[in-house]
């Protein structure tokens, strides 16, 4: 996913519902990879990093353009990924500038990151566009871009700019959020904080999961309708990330479905958004899938909804907070 509230506010370049592997490899880190953070009573500002780690510098980190080193610890970063600005703020660092999260959700008041971002309101630098001369007037000396999807040529724009870090591997495929979040790390200079916080992240969703036995092993469709048209969602989407660590299961690819061939749907639970129930009530091949018959399907409203903007970032903040909004709701629907 690119534009992470829903498939149809994707990236224009990236082509509609992109499909995004959750095993990409990292970004590599070939120098500078240990850390000597110290911990900080600060409250962070804008753009700084909340602890010092400028033992780790220079760092240098591979990424579809080439490589990219950053010479000493960032002060002022500005975020271009779809999902970036959660990733410094779960490290403590609060942006200076972050992309515009699309698709109706009001983005900046999310509810998961207020208190990270402690009151701070970073500058919008793009939507579809990125603000090329409004990121130069933010004087960033770090551009995270690691879910950008962006292009050679943008990529070139914003290098001239300030150090760069772009998607990993080709960009064809992003990184999990664990991931992520380390690649965040190691060009902030936070890598042990990067490990604590995918730590007590995964801690979370594994406290969720147990509380919630009744999701472990079984088969989940996500079913995401966009104008219409039903997709159903695979691992090789990122929005699966949250289902996947509360042990649920999914099949392997995203699927483009039509009204006729919704059978793939058919698993043990179905999760719907974009398209209400009522609206669903007079589709007969929808009605007639046994998770539907059985009662095993949750509604979830559509892409503006805290809910989904949680999924669509996918971050070691919006996943913990989704993962208890959804798990009873979940659990319940298993029970029919």
């Amino acid at each position: 996913m690119a534009r992470p509230s829903s498939p149809s506010a994707r990236p224009r370049r990236a082509g509609f519902l992109r499909t995004l592997a959750a095993g990409a490899l990292a970004l590599v880190a070939v120098a500078g990879c240990g850390s000597s953070e110290q911990a900080s009573t600060a409250a962070p500002q804008p753009g700084a990093p909340a602890t010092a780690g400028a033992a780790a510098f220079p760092v240098t980190l591979k990424h579809q353009f080439g490589e990219t080193t950053i010479p000493a610890q960032p002060q002022r970063v500005v975020t271009v990924g779809y999902n970036e600005g959660d990733f410094p703020l779960a490290l403590g660092v609060v942006p200076l500038g972050e992309r515009e999260f699309s698709g109706g959700f009001a983005w900046q008041d999310r509810p998961w990151a207020q208190a990270a971002k402690g009151g701070a309101r970073p500058e919008v630098v793009g939507g579809d566009e990125l603000q090329f001369e409004k990121i130069a007037a933010l004087r960033p000396d770090l551009i995270l871009g690691v879910y950008s999807f962006m292009d050679q040529a943008t990529y070139d724009t914003l290098a001239k700019i300030a150090p760069t870090v772009g998607p990993p591997g080709d960009g064809t495929k992003a990184a999990t959020w664990q991931e992520q979040t380390r690649i965040t790390g190691q060009a902030l200079g936070l890598t042990g904080k990067a490990e604590q916080v995918v730590s007590d992240t995964e801690k979370k969703l594994a406290q969720v999961k147990a509380a919630h036995p009744a999701l472990d092993g079984k088969s989940l469709a996500l079913d995401f309708d966009v104008e219409g048209v039903p997709y159903k969602l695979g691992t090789d989407d990122l929005r699966t990330q949250l289902f996947s660590g509360l042990g649920l299961k999914f099949g392997d690819t995203t699927e483009t479905l039509t009204a006729e061939t919704l059978q793939p749907l058919d698993q043990q639970a179905l999760i719907v958004m974009g398209v209400t129930q009522q609206q669903l009530a007079g589709n007969q091949l929808f009605q007639s899938l046994n998770v539907v018959k059985n009662g095993k399907t949750l509604y979830l409203g559509d892409y503006t909804t805290p809910f989904a903007g949680a999924l669509g970032y996918s971050s070691p903040l919006s996943l913990p907070y989704a993962a208890d909004l959804v798990a009873p709701q979940l659990q319940t629907a298993l029970a029919g």
